[in-house]
């Protein structure tokens, strides 16, 4: 098989995780390649949603809990007036709405430094791509898998826990334009929403629809897909065309029977369908709710969080569980780790290791670019002393994170 790349750190995946991992690995001084399978980079955050949560800490003083290079990315969006803080609607601490497109921008330029590859897939334990040329052999010492799904890990034997197990539900987001917003409130929107849900068939109840950049322009996270398997290639397929039909009954519902959205238009639907959770690494320490609701430190912290437990259960509900007294917690790096020998390997991103509670807290974007910086950072410090990421020194990687601007 020919090579077709060759060098330090393989990132697999081009969202939040990886983007940030590869801008950290290339900036350590490490030669990087950045793998991807769609056109773009930025995953999620510019293919199914348009804010990022996890910035901020709710309640009274709402601390920023992320700096480094994940706050980069907003500088440069507000910079180019791309972006705006909101509150959320439901009090888990201010969002930092953008418009999808300038991410993809601002994702571009902040990888200059990185080999990236678009239209291709890390296969086999990562040791192969395939890509529209076929398959080919890459080779690094150090792999980032930032896929979301765990499947570098997966495929490579490391312990995860597989889907079956319960699982937060998929969503399909869609932007209507033609909207006047200010003709109907959140909680009223709810409250016809339960009036109306029943008539439409409308699968949850408490989603949002909120203000984009652009004038009349909204974006809604309403649906909800229940007990389908992401990592099922038929149930997935499933769930795609389940997203789209829940997206034109929540229009219908919208037009019909809310205030302002009359003539609103379809701009479109996500590209692809929001995935809140699928595999999950069993690594060398588990976050749990406790953890996260006692608002715990850890000695290997490499990230914090101060979001709510999130629970999007399978009926039209949502539950919201708290950190106490408004605190934040660390995650750390033992997360990232497999807990099996798995040579050369790192995960990060929503398929750290956690309990299904704690990862519905530890799973927005902000703390997965966040767990992206130092998994990249770790693995060019790996790279540096040609040693596996296990055998990291914490401290030196806290204090490099630190230097960088991270908040620990």
């Amino acid at each position: 098989m020919n090579v077709l790349w060759e060098g330090d750190v393989i990132v697999a995946g081009g969202g939040s995780a990886g983007c940030a991992a590869a801008v950290a690995t290339a900036r350590s001084g490490a030669r990087c390649l950045l793998v991807e399978s769609a056109g773009y980079l930025g995953g999620t955050g510019a293919a199914v949603l348009d804010t990022f949560y996890g910035f901020y800490a709710p309640g009274p003083t709402s601390p920023r809990v992320v700096g480094g290079i994940g706050w980069e990315v907003c500088e440069r969006l507000f910079a180019t007036g791309s972006a705006f803080e909101r509150p959320n609607t439901y009090g888990a601490g201010t969002g930092v709405t953008y418009e999808p497109e300038a991410l993809k921008l601002v994702w571009d330029e902040l990888t200059a430094g990185v080999t990236v590859l678009l239209h291709a897939r890390v296969c086999g334990t990562g040791d192969e791509v395939e890509t529209v040329a076929g398959r080919f052999a890459i080779r690094a010492p150090v792999l980032v898998d930032a896929t979301g799904d765990a499947e570098i890990a997966w495929r490579a034997g490391a312990a995860v826990e597989r889907p079956g197990m319960r699982l937060q539900p998929m969503t399909t987001t869609f932007r209507l334009g033609g909207v006047d917003l200010s003709a109907t409130s959140a909680a009223e929107l709810r409250a016809l929403m339960e009036e109306a849900g029943d008539a439409y068939g409308l699968a949850r109840r408490d989603g949002s629809v909120h203000r984009t950049v652009h004038d009349g322009i909204v974006h809604a996270n309403l649906t909800r897909v229940s007990g389908l398997d992401p990592t099922d290639p038929l149930e997935l397929s499933r769930a795609e065309r389940e997203g789209r039909r829940q997206a034109d009954a929540y229009v219908r519902f919208l037009r019909e029977k809310v205030p302002g959205y009359g003539s609103a238009v379809l701009l479109g639907t996500s590209i692809r369908i929001g995935v809140r959770e699928s595999r999950r690494l069993k690594g060398r320490y588990v976050l749990t709710a406790e953890d996260v609701l006692a608002g715990r430190d850890h000695p290997d912290t490499i990230a914090r969080c101060g979001a709510p437990i999130e629970d999007h259960d399978a009926g039209a509900g949502t539950r919201w569980e708290y950190v106490r007294d408004h605190g934040t917690y660390g995650i750390p790096y033992r997360c990232l780790l497999p807990a099996a020998e798995a040579p050369g390997l790192v995960v990060a991103g929503r398929s750290l290791s956690a309990t299904h509670d704690a990862h519905a807290s530890a799973r927005s974007m902000g703390q997965c670019m966040a767990m992206g910086e130092a998994a990249g950072t770790a693995a060019a410090l790996a790279v540096e002393s040609a040693a596996e990421p296990a055998d990291v020194d914490v401290d030196v990687l806290r204090g490099r994170l630190r230097a960088n601007g991270a908040i620990l």
